[in-house]
Parts: C-alpha cells; structure tokens; sequence
C-alpha cells in the first residue's frame, strides 16, 4: 500500500519529483524520460507509468531552462516510436495465444480485449487514437502485432501518433505550464490531464455496460 501512495504522489507532484531529477541528474535527465516513456508504451505490463502528465510537465521545464525544447521532442519520439515497435515485435511473437491467459496483478486482459475490439473497428487509427488513451496506448500495438498488421503500415501509424502525441502535450506544457494559473494549480491540471484521457475509456465501458 506504500508503494501505491508513493507512487500517486509521485505523479500528482510531478512537477515536484521531475524537477529535482533535473537538478540532479543534468543530461541523464533525458536518459531517464526516454526510460520512462519506452518503458511506458514498450511493455504490456507497465501502464501504470505516467505518460501525458509526464510529457506536459517536462515541456513546461523546457521552458524554464531545465532542458532543452528541440532535444526533449526528439528523445520522448524516440522512445515512444521505438517503445511501441517493441512492442508490436511482443505481439508478434506470442500471437493470439495470449488471449488465453488470466487476467492478473501484471495483466489487464480487460483492457487486451477491449483494445483488440477497438483495433477491429477502427484499423490502423487505433495507434494514432490510442496514443492520447491510458492503458489503450500501451496494449495498441502489442494488438497490432497479434493481428499481423504489416510492418510497413504499422511503422506509418506508429510514427504520426507518437508525433501527435509528443508534440503536442509537450509543447502545450512548453507554452503554458508556466503560466502564473497554470503554476499554482498545477496538480488540479496534471488531474485534468489524467482525468480528460481518461473519459473515452469510461464512456466505451458506460457503452458496453448499457449494451
């Protein structure tokens, strides 16, 4: 249960906790996102990493001075586009089989299901939608492999999500994470992030619950 409170703390403060990482760790600052996010959309198992909040956040240091804006985007794109391949490169491998296994503390086989249902409807967007969708962004691809999704049309949709996704939550926090509003209730904003990425998976499951 600690574990569990550090760990929403950490992401409620991230100002706080990214800032000091900073400080302290000068350029492996960009080892340590690049960490985190291919981690985040890399593996199955890791959802629960921050993800949009993260990005926001980490543009709005950029701003301060903390890092550098041009180098941040490049090293988030990379480890998103490449956590996504290895994924997708997961999915490959252990194919549908996976269905099969239970769901558990390091398994959502929930949300497989409901992704793969997602990815049978809409295609090769799934990975460009899925990208600003918790749980939704780490299973896409792991699902696009399972359904054998060419390499060459999953490397197009890969790259125009991850840029999507990057660009524009890290220069939203660029341009106006610093703002004296924005400063002072920037744990309400990080909330709003989290809970505004969250309603398209709580209104497809009030859906199913009413179908």
């Amino acid at each position: 249960m600690d574990y569990v409170t550090a760990f929403i703390n950490m992401v409620l403060h991230l100002d706080k906790h990214l800032a000091m990482l900073v400080q302290d760790y000068g350029l492996w600052i960009y080892v340590i996102l690049f960490a985190i996010i291919f981690s985040e959309t890399g593996f199955v198992v890791t959802p629960f990493l921050p993800g949009d909040s993260l990005l926001f956040v980490a543009g709005a240091l950029a701003a301060l001075g903390g890092m550098d804006i041009g180098l941040l985007i490049t090293v988030l794109l990379a480890a998103a586009t490449l956590g996504n391949m290895l994924n997708y490169q997961i999915g490959r491998f252990l194919g549908p089989k996976v269905f099969h296994w239970e769901n558990s503390r390091f398994f959502n086989k929930v949300a497989l299901e409901k992704t793969h249902a997602f990815y049978q409807k809409h295609g090769g967007k799934t990975l460009v939608i899925s990208r600003f969708l918790p749980l939704f962004r780490t299973f896409a691809p792991f699902v696009a492999g399972i359904g054998a999704m060419t390499y060459t049309r999953f490397s197009f949709f890969n790259l125009v999500g991850a840029i999507s996704w990057v660009v524009s939550l890290t220069l939203a926090g660029y341009f106006f994470g610093n703002l004296p509003w924005v400063q002072k209730n920037l744990t309400g904003v990080i909330l709003g992030i989290i809970f505004v990425s969250l309603i398209p998976v709580a209104f497809g499951w009030w859906r199913q619950r009413k179908t």
